[in-house]
């Protein structure tokens, strides 16, 4: 602990103002300049907008998606659209300095031949949760607040790390994003999480962090949790009844959860101490 806290400190007195014109290279490897410091911002991601309030610079934001809920001031904001379904004129009439949106979608093109200014930045690593923070940090000139969100974050996820770090068990688990199915692999941000709360995944690195996968594979590796579906769902599916999961009535439908653990950002923290109880519930009486 002492040396996370040392670390920190460290990163905390590097951090200094933003040097306009920035350059960055964003998640879809293109070259973007910023020639000042945006004031009005439209973010296209929940996550961004969290990371964005969470560093200072909700008073930026002038646009949102609309699955951006978090916090309470971006309710107010007005929408635009989602990544597959945007509002490019809604966007365009906000006047924004820069939209943040993520590396899937089709917004680059409409957005960069209205001339607005667009970086992609989608974490999906657990450690880019972190590097993207600092990112959002530079691109807003709150880097010094990014890192101490940062700092905040480590130690919240350490202290939830050392309860389970020495659970006599732990059980296997299974992850399922939407019922095509698509789950986490162990090295995506969720799947680290996993990790974390004191569980195994069944689900290999070899198959990459968001895999579609056959739901064969889950009925053959048996899982003690299942997370992100109801009971009822499971029980429908062919030969899921024979999962010890689903027979001992660990499958966990958790909708606050299932929110926290679909935004790679702020909250994270939360998100991993949400799923350690499920595991180990005796850890935290």
């Amino acid at each position: 602990m002492n040396k996370v806290i040392f670390l920190s400190a460290a990163l905390l007195g590097a951090a200094h103002a933003t040097s306009y014109p920035l350059t960055l290279t964003d998640d879809l490897g293109r070259k973007v300049t910023l020639k000042a410091e945006p004031m009005r911002i439209v973010s296209f991601l929940p996550s961004d907008s969290e990371t964005l309030c969470a560093i200072g610079g909700c008073g930026k934001l002038v646009g949102v998606d609309e699955y951006s809920d978090f916090p309470a001031q971006v309710t107010k904001l007005p929408k635009v659209g989602n990544l597959y379904q945007p509002n490019i004129e809604a966007v365009v009439a906000l006047r924004p300095d820069i939209v943040i949106v993520s590396k899937y979608g089709d917004l680059i093109q409409p957005l960069t031949n209205a001339g607005i200014t667009v970086v992609a930045v989608n974490p999906e690593t657990y450690e880019e949760v972190f590097s993207k923070t600092i990112i959002l940090g530079k691109i807003i000139n709150r880097e010094a607040q990014a890192k101490a969100l940062i700092i905040q974050m480590r130690r919240d996820i350490a202290k939830v790390e050392i309860l389970t770090k020495n659970a006599a068990k732990k059980p296997t688990a299974y992850y399922e994003i939407d019922p095509t199915p698509y789950t986490v692999g162990p090295n995506s941000f969720i799947g680290v999480l996993l990790t974390k709360a004191g569980a195994i995944n069944i689900i290999p690195a070899s198959l990459g962090d968001f895999p579609k996968i056959s739901p064969e594979l889950v009925v053959k590796s048996a899982p003690q949790f299942i997370f992100g579906m109801n009971l009822a769902a499971a029980k429908a599916r062919p030969g899921w009844n024979t999962i010890p999961a689903v027979k001992l009535g660990r499958v966990v439908e958790d909708k606050a959860l299932d929110q926290l653990l679909s935004r790679p950002g702020p909250r994270l923290p939360q998100a991993l101490a949400g799923l350690a109880k499920v595991v180990h519930p005796e850890l935290f009486k």
